[in-house]
């Protein structure tokens, strides 16, 4: 059995270069496709599958996460896998990589609960795999076209049931669904997509007592023209099932890092809001984070939620006109709903000339079915500006008013429809410079004897015209890469990568770093230029691209230094 050891990759690396250098072999670019099963609990020993292409196997991985070790059995695309009690809960990134480059990065889950195997053949309902003990999170995979894998569960009358399905979110191409039959085989429930991903949500409450069939198939991503249930050892699933109560969102939406908030809350399946509450102060908030994971009593899982600077309100009705319009501070955010088909919610702010504001509503991004628009009258109910939405489903507006007066925000909807479901959150901010760095790739293959160009992007918003520094931490010898300073305003950098002639072949992780002058109040420091895994275009893994993900970016980069060729024989 060959041994590699995750936290000392560079030495496994080495050793293998040395065998495949003793052998004469030249070893193929690894294809990493899936990881099988996607999750692992925290404590536990696993055989895991490598869905790909690996030649020669034993393969190389990255799997950077302290507590993590693996082996490679005999078998091509097996592993064992050891996670301490004290690794890290949550998704990670794992590569493989030979002497000739690196795969795409994939998923690999830690958590905390324990992980059960899907258990073939479970196609039909009368074949159903019990699920005796929930919650349960389960691992498993669509193997093939036409295959569908049945969970059988017992629910008491009145009892809720949310089951959640990760593998649009996991890469595997697939949009899949889930259904919810009764004894009779009668369909009681199904979701397609929740509002977030393709992945689906289902959340139902038993009308009375039985034995209930929940199914997962799919569909193809990107979708074509054949309409049967799709599957391959790619479309690999997570299924989160469970009886306890799940929260969907808290009462208001967001908390604050100024001010304590007291939350309510709202359960998946459950039409009324918790008469409960629990407080979060602002001491609890961590220090520059957008998001908060609140630990709602009663609830296993923690509730995520969004983080503003200043008060959390409520809406207020009425609010629909100009005279009933609810004031909001700057900053500020406001959670409301659009109850009826129509509706508009309005809030009055005081601006400054000059000011620069950001206003942005939130409501797809936290799950809800509102295609929401948002726009600012002046005094007299003129439109002065208005968004549907900003490169994704919700709208923001990035707004300098050119007098100091009081406004009107507004918040609609698109399609007109109304409901208690149709909720957002509101957030008025006044934003602070703010800058960051992206890459074309995730990985560089650099040949000998060359010189390479790579175009780092620079984002500045609200003001940040700072100059930059970017530089390149983590180089191997024989590879320079000197540092590029970035005017101000300027957009990008050009780094260029120097290989001598020698350089000796690597493969390994490095970082792209922008630095910011210190002398520069609010913007010194240092950032990691990042690549996104989410996309609509082409370059991760299907035409449509991923728009959400479990790991939407990267700053850990892959670099390889390709052999040097071998010299043609001579001949005689």
């Amino acid at each position: 059995m060959f041994r590699s050891m995750m936290g000392n990759w560079v030495q496994a690396g080495w050793v293998s270069l040395f065998l495949l250098a003793v052998m004469g072999l030249r070893a193929a670019v690894p294809v990493l496709d899936h990881v099988f099963p996607a999750a692992l609990q925290i404590g536990s020993t696993q055989s895991v599958t490598l869905v790909g292409k690996f030649d020669p196997w034993p393969t190389r991985l990255d799997l950077d996460i302290p507590g993590v070790t693996w082996e490679a059995t005999t078998n091509t695309g097996v592993i064992t896998v050891r996670v301490s009690p004290k690794a890290p809960v949550g998704p990670q990134v794992i590569r493989a990589f030979s002497p000739e480059g690196v795969s795409a990065p994939r998923f690999l889950i830690l958590s905390s609960h324990p992980q059960r195997a899907e258990v073939e053949p479970n196609d039909e309902t009368r074949t159903a795999q019990v699920l005796s003990d929930l919650p349960a999170e389960v691992n498993g995979r669509l193997e093939k076209n036409g295959d569908v894998d049945s969970y059988s569960v017992e629910l008491h009358a009145g009892q809720n049931l949310v089951a959640r399905l990760e593998a649009y979110t996991l890469q595997s191409p697939l949009d899949p669904v889930l259904r919810l039959l009764d004894a009779q085989g009668v369909q009681v429930a199904w979701n397609h997509d929740e509002v977030r991903s393709l992945d689906p949500l289902l959340a139902w409450r038993a009308p009375k007592a039985g034995t209930y069939v929940l199914q997962v198939f799919g569909f193809a991503y990107p979708a074509d023209s054949d309409l049967r249930f799709s599957g391959s050892a790619k479309s690999v699933y997570r299924l989160h099932v469970s009886t306890d109560p799940v929260a969907r969102h808290g009462w208001p939406l967001g908390v604050s890092r100024s001010v304590e908030t007291r939350v309510r809350w709202g359960d998946w399946g459950v039409p009324e809001m918790s008469s409960e509450s629990t407080l979060v102060p602002s001491s609890a908030i961590a220090s520059g984070t957008v998001g908060h994971s609140l630990q709602i009593p009663g609830h296993r899982l923690p509730l995520e939620m969004p983080v503003g600077d200043g008060k959390e309100w409520v809406e207020v009705e009425p609010n629909d006109t100009a005279a009933t319009a609810q004031t909001l501070e700057i900053p500020s955010a406001v959670s409301g709903d659009l109850d009826r088909a129509g509706d508009e919610d309005r809030y009055r702010v005081s601006a400054r000339k000059g000011e620069a504001l950001r206003l942005e509503v939130q409501a797809a991004g936290l799950g809800f079915p509102l295609d929401a628009w948002l726009k600012i009258e002046d005094a007299t109910g003129k439109e002065l500006v208005r968004n549907d939405d900003s490169g994704g489903a919700d709208p923001v507006l990035d707004w300098t008013p050119l007098e100091s007066a009081e406004y009107r925000v507004v918040v609609g909807n698109l399609l007109q429809r109304g409901g208690r479901d149709q909720r957002y959150r509101l957030s008025v901010q006044r934003p602070q410079p703010v800058w960051s760095a992206s890459v074309p790739e995730a990985f560089l293959s650099l040949e000998p004897g060359k010189t390479n160009e790579w175009k780092v992007a620079i984002t500045r918003r609200f003001g940040a015209e700072t100059r930059l520094t970017v530089s390149v931490r983590g180089l191997p010898p024989g590879v320079r890469v000197d540092p590029v300073e970035v005017p101000e305003k300027a957009l990008e950098a050009t780094l260029r990568w120097i290989t001598a002639t020698n350089a000796a072949s690597f493969s390994g992780p490095f970082q792209v770093e922008v630095m910011a002058p210190k002398s520069v109040q609010g913007l010194a420091g240092v950032q990691q230029a990042r690549f996104s895994l989410v996309s609509a275009g082409e370059n991760n893994g299907v035409p449509q691209g991923f728009r959400r993900l479990v790991v939407e970016s990267v700053s850990r980069l892959w670099m390889t230094v390709l052999p040097m060729p071998s010299k043609p024989a001579d001949k005689k």
